[in-house]
């Protein structure tokens, strides 16, 4: 476990809000429920649960609908984001490119809900889960 959970003192209330939206995916095939939260620059908490479809390609999972409601909202500066599942909740490798997008340097917090309630995730930043993400050069860089 890192240390990175002193930079989000507010990681407690951000694993509490992907653990709550993740009651509300829309899992019917997998049964896998998912919910990630975003804590972005100015404060707010944004999440979001992954969403299911019969064509599974069509299917999204919770960290994108986090970031595009996020998006949604004017938010695009993220500091940190939880992810809550049961087992080990490591992001995709599309969210993690997806997320670089945003901030390269973003923690993220790893929180199995099965863990005993005083349990401490892991914290990691997205630049070790992804190293030699690919990128563009844009104006809002």
């Amino acid at each position: 476990m890192s240390n990175l959970n002193t930079l989000v003192p507010r990681w407690r209330e951000l694993c509490e809000a992907s653990r709550q939206v993740r009651s509300k995916a829309w899992a019917p095939y997998s049964k896998y429920h998912v919910g990630a939260a975003i804590l972005t620059d100015c404060g707010q908490i944004i999440s979001g649960c992954n969403v299911e479809n019969a064509s599974y390609g069509l299917t999204i999972c919770a960290e994108r609908v986090a970031a595009c409601s996020a998006v949604a909202q004017g938010l695009k500066k993220f500091v940190a984001v939880s992810v809550s599942l049961t087992g080990i909740p490591v992001p995709c490798g599309a969210c993690r490119q997806f997320l670089n997008e945003f901030n390269p340097e973003v923690i993220i917090i790893f929180d199995d809900v099965t863990a005993a309630d005083d349990a401490i995730p892991e914290f990691m930043r997205l630049s070790e889960l992804l190293p030699r993400a690919f990128r563009l050069e844009h104006e809002g860089m």
